[in-house]
């Protein structure tokens, strides 16, 4: 920038005076006040302020703040393609609040400044991407996560995402930069990428080429450092929750190396639990199973068994990750399947622990995991399995849960995962809502007038979500029956009514209170 002019001293009190109301303003200043304020206070004298006040934090950052508030105006932002010299040497100085204040001007340069191709050719014109790249890895936790924010939106510009990803493969190489770092920078420059990764399928695809993946590989294997371990799981998590991540993930060496963090019995339990989430983000799609060898998953299913066995593994929080696991697995059909299937049949794990009131923790991830693998959140259509084998073993696993326990019987025991408190309630509703479409579990719940009585009860739950999963619960069972021969059977057709009324009735207590008159009151008068 060019040397600022003189100012005497009254004239830069009466700025400093002006620059702290206007940044004071809650909420976003009209434009036309923004443009007010800089016909009385032009750009370059109140960045003219920051240069030559740079050795007095507080006039620095009460200028910033004010040109905080004039950039994320649109008036404002539209100026910025002609000061990207500033942007450059405010990225460039060792000035927090500078620093703070050229990132968020590049935020709102892509965001309001109108003319798209001018703000990349501003980015082009003065080599932003690598001192954003450097304040990223370099800068404070707040500065790296306004540059996470504006590198985001560059990639999400077309011709921005050529900035990031050169065609020709040169300019700035995100795993050589990453290889040079420390690891806080690394950790940065993972979350850097699966920001990217979730921005578009283009840049998910960008990102696979230049093999930036591998880096994720790279943090996970190296497992001295668990601590940076946890960080690098902590991301991954993160970018697995993408729609497009498994097409990508999931033809990487990533599902092995995380089946190795699980079964490692040095890591923390921490470490394990996050992992096999991830595994089981990874495997939650139709997809997946098209995309990796049946081999990696059973090694995987293998790893969770380990732990699922509770003389290995005493962790609570572990065990209820596992479970949720394969909860996530168990919500596709080819995973469902899989969990059936022998070896290993882990799904014998989810059912006995749905019913054993030893942990409450552990029982109700069980049952939600449960209703998951009896498909509870798949389509109607897709609720009963294809694989016959995998049907009969599911029959197999409840009526051996009801003869090892007191209750005898599938409908006992279904009754009594109701009668217990409601967060357990409700995750029984679920169970029996993708149970009830098999006939056997049907006739078990017709033999049961208890378990009716409380699906059809619009007392039985008093918050919204346990009056939602009930009357799911009651609507499913309706159904089934509705589709059955069981609904001629002349014994239930006291049952069906009932199912009938309350379905009609809906999720809400919905009685008519009988309407109360007011009456006079007619005495005799007292005479005396």
């Amino acid at each position: 920038m060019d040397p600022p002019a003189e100012m005497d001293t009254g004239e830069l009190d009466a700025l400093l005076r002006a620059a702290a109301d206007f940044a004071s303003y809650p909420g976003t200043h009209g434009e036309d006040t923004v443009r007010q304020f800089l016909e009385q206070f032009p750009l370059p004298k109140l960045l003219g302020v920051l240069q030559s006040q740079a050795d007095v934090p507080e006039t620095v950052e009460t200028v910033a703040a004010c040109l905080d508030k004039v950039f994320s105006s649109r008036y404002g932002a539209s100026l910025l393609p002609s000061y990207g010299e500033f942007i450059q040497a405010g990225l460039l100085t060792n000035s927090n609040s500078i620093r703070q204040l050229a990132c968020k001007a590049v935020v709102h340069l892509l965001d309001k400044a109108g003319d798209i191709a001018v703000a990349v050719d501003t980015f082009v014109q003065h080599n932003l991407y690598p001192l954003l790249i450097n304040c990223l890895i370099e800068g404070d936790e707040e500065i790296s996560a306004i540059v996470l924010d504006a590198i985001k939106r560059l990639a999400e510009i077309p011709t921005g995402t050529d900035i990031i990803f050169p065609p020709d493969g040169q300019g700035l190489q995100l795993n050589k930069v990453a290889a040079q770092s420390s690891s806080m920078a690394r950790i940065r420059i993972l979350s850097l990428i699966a920001k990217l990764f979730g921005a578009s399928s283009c840049t998910a695809t960008a990102i696979r080429d230049s093999n930036l993946l591998s880096l994720f590989e790279d943090e996970i294997k190296d497992r001295k450092d668990m601590l940076k371990t946890l960080s690098a799981l902590e991301v991954l998590y993160e970018l697995a929750e993408h729609p497009h991540s498994n097409m990508f993930l999931l033809k990487t060496s990533l599902l092995q190396h995380i089946t190795d963090v699980i079964n490692d019995p040095s890591a923390d339990s921490i470490v394990r639990s996050r992992a096999s989430l991830i595994s089981g983000r990874l495997l939650s799609s139709a997809d997946a199973f098209m995309t990796i060898e049946k081999s990696c998953a059973t090694n995987l299913l293998l790893a969770i068994d380990k732990i699922l066995r509770t003389e290995e593994s005493q962790n609570t929080d572990e065990i209820e990750s596992a479970l949720e696991t394969l909860g996530l697995i168990g919500t596709t059909t080819q995973g469902a399947c899989l969990l059936l299937s022998d070896p290993p049949k882990i799904a014998r794990h989810v059912v006995e622990m749905s019913f054993d009131r030893q942990g409450r923790g552990k029982q109700l991830a069980a049952l939600h995991a449960f209703g998951s693998i009896c498909g509870v959140d798949r389509q109607e259509d897709q609720m009963k399995l294809d694989d016959h084998q995998a049907e009969e073993c599911l029959k197999r696993l409840v009526y051996s849960a009801a003869s090892n326990s007191p209750k005898l019987t599938p409908s006992a025991l279904l009754l009594s995962i109701l009668q217990q408190d409601p967060d357990v309630r409700i995750a029984g509703y679920r169970v029996l809502s993708g149970l009830v479409v098999r006939e056997w579990c049907l006739r078990e719940v017709c033999s049961k007038p208890e378990i009716i009585g409380i699906v059809t009860d619009p007392k039985m739950e008093t918050t919204k979500l346990g009056m939602e999963a009930r009357y799911a619960c009651c609507v499913a069972i309706n159904k089934a029956l509705s589709s059955s021969h069981l609904l001629h059977e002349p014994s239930l057709s006291e049952l069906i009514g009932k199912l009938n009324e309350a379905v009609r009735r809906g999720p809400y207590l919905s009685e008519k209170r009988q309407r109360v008159e007011a009456q006079p009151v007619v005495g005799t008068m007292e005479r005396f």
